[in-house]
């Protein structure tokens, strides 16, 4: 028997506010045979948690909806799936919204949802929801579904559910699992898989990163996969976006998630044609025997001033102005707040040639439990202060109130304890047992690393001009994802971008635990820095608050780099 034809799944949204053409977009751009959308983040829980507290019948992402309104016939004339986590917090009610819309557009399409990943919520807490897998996703499209929506689920769980039904995959096929597991982590942030925050942006048609394309994975029968993107769209897909993206918001080698752990140590890439990378090789193992659940609350409250100081003197402006609002909030009659922040953020330039690059930005960020503690005391002050501060005391916004932020955690329940239930197309309710097979997930035994660089001659200059990052967030972690595109350099950096490296490169890690994993199939380092965002993205606790950047700030390092390597990589002269 011939093997059966490439399930071609695309992506369109990964995130409650991606572009809104994309579901059309990707419908009408070339053939697919499923379409998701990942719409859920850990903020976005919060989010849509306070939108159910004002009214019952929301909790699900509603831009979904309206994507649909022309979405629906477009799928439908072109025999496509539509799987989306859209359905948040409510996917019971996102589903009977789907149908009456349906029916309003006057499309025949059968719609069933997945649930059960709602927890008892703490006391406390807003919401409590288990991370399910592709299980419930693969009953329904087994089932005769249209469209899936779902609660949350993993990422991945978009891909591996469609992946596992088109093929009659079972839970004991576990390297299959795995590789869509592995091609999911590429889509679920869209155009991240096309060119979009690339680390060597500069390297591609800067026309062609106008507007990124959306990705799509063709997924085989044994779980490989090619990423792609469809013709005549915009972005790139290569080796060096594809493995950005693998390593984004992971940690270790084993990548557990409820369907499969994916062993990201065996993962191999290779270029096989213009915009066309295939995934092989990955090894799955069973899942470990708990879900991953996430518990948002809120945190308390938190306000915000961002003073402009401009010109000479900026170090001893902004010490007047802090000595300045010190001496408020004491003198006021609200306690002063539990938490105050300063950071100077000197971006003025010398004899600058407009009023705003000749300027720095000082920011107070203030929280408390109590909302007194952090509203009128505080912008009162940034008020009062306007004509009795420094020379061209000035402030970015008007000072306001204070507004509340939330807190996300993360818990681990028993697999067995969570009812993982497919409600079907013609409304039988199917319970998904979890899998027979589990295993504790524990670290890979260390990869070894390859024979260090040759010595010779070095040069001071950007850790960037050799090496590429990514990073991202995980509760209140980070990871930042460095690699390589060539033996020669992985040599160098395995050896030279130690924990003790990294953390001199980056200060405000010094004081946290730092953990490196090593994955030489991807010429790539991956450290995780625990606690580097406080509570959570929700927090608000940096001013990079989802760590997106960190990566590019340890790409603007410098460090001695041998001068081959940066022959090699094309790279320019720079002076400090």
């Amino acid at each position: 028997m011939s093997a059966p034809a490439p399930l071609r799944i695309g992506n369109a949204s990964g995130f409650y506010g991606d572009r809104f053409d994309a579901l059309r977009e990707m419908l009408t751009g070339g053939p697919l045979d499923v379409l998701t959308g990942d719409y859920l983040a850990e903020l976005t829980m919060l989010i849509l948690g306070r939108s159910r507290l004002k009214d019952p019948e929301k909790g699900y992402a509603t831009t979904f909806l309206r994507q649909l309104e022309e979405g629906l016939g477009l799928a439908h004339d072109r025999g496509v799936k539509i799987v989306a986590n859209a359905g948040g917090l409510n996917p019971a009610g996102l589903a009977d919204a789907v149908r009456k819309l349906a029916a309003k557009v006057g499309v025949p399409a059968r719609v069933a949802h997945v649930e059960g990943d709602g927890l008892p919520v703490p006391d406390g807490f807003l919401t409590a929801n288990a991370y399910l897998g592709g299980a419930g996703i693969a009953a329904c499209l087994r089932a005769g579904a249209d469209v899936v929506v779902t609660g949350r689920v993993t990422d991945a769980a978009l891909v591996t559910g469609p992946a596992a039904a088109h093929f009659g995959w079972g839970p004991d096929d576990l390297d299959a699992l795995a590789g869509a597991v592995v091609a999911g982590h590429v889509l679920e942030c869209g155009t991240q898989a096309t060119g979009g925050n690339y680390a060597f942006f500069g390297e591609h048609d800067a026309r062609s990163l106008h507007r990124p394309g959306f990705p799509l994975a063709e997924i085989h029968a044994d779980g490989s996969s090619v990423i792609t993107k469809h013709d005549g769209t915009g972005g790139v897909v290569d080796l060096g976006t594809v493995t950005a993206q693998l390593l984004y918001e992971t940690g270790g080698a084993r990548y557990a998630g409820p369907d499969v752990t994916a062993r990201l140590d065996t993962v191999v890439l290779t270029q096989d044609a213009p915009d066309r990378v295939r995934i092989q090789g990955v090894r799955g193992e069973a899942p470990p025997p708990t879900l991953k659940a996430g518990l948002t609350r809120l945190g308390g409250w938190r306000n915000e001033v961002v003073l402009v100081v401009t010109g000479l003197d900026i170090e001893a402006k902004a010490r007047l102005a802090r000595a300045q609002f010190a001496d408020a909030l004491a003198r006021s009659e609200a306690r002063p707040p539990a938490e105050v922040r300063w950071e100077l953020a000197r971006t003025d330039h010398p004899d600058a040639d407009t009023e705003e690059r000749a300027s720095a930005l000082l920011r107070l960020v203030v929280r408390d439990q109590d909302a007194d503690a952090v509203g009128r005391a505080v912008s009162g002050a940034a008020v009062e202060l306007a004509l009795g501060s420094y020379p061209g005391f000035h402030v970015t916004a008007p000072p306001g109130k204070g507004a509340p932020y939330g807190v996300f955690e993360a818990i681990h329940v028993p697999a067995g304890e969570v009812e993982h239930t497919a409600v079907l197309p013609d409304g039988a309710r199917e319970v998904v047992e979890p899998p027979a097979r589990t295993r504790e997930l524990s670290e890979v035994h260390a990869s070894p690393l390859p024979a260090p660089y040759p010595t010779g001659p070095t040069r001071r200059a950007p850790l960037g001009l050799v090496a590429g990052a990514r990073s991202g967030d995980k509760g209140g972690d980070a990871n930042v994802g460095v690699w390589v595109r060539d033996d020669d350099a992985w040599r160098w950096l395995a050896h030279e971008l130690t924990v003790e490296r990294f953390r001199e490169l980056l200060p405000e890690t010094a004081e946290l635990t730092v953990v490196r994993h090593v994955l030489p199939n991807l010429r790539a380092l991956n450290f995780v820095v625990h606690g580097l965002l406080g509570e959570g993205v929700a927090a608000q606790a940096r001013f990079d608050p989802q760590a997106k950047a960190v990566g590019e700030w340890l790409r603007s390092r410098w460090l001695p780099v041998p001068v081959a390597l940066l022959e090699d990589a094309h790279a320019p002269e720079v002076t400090a």
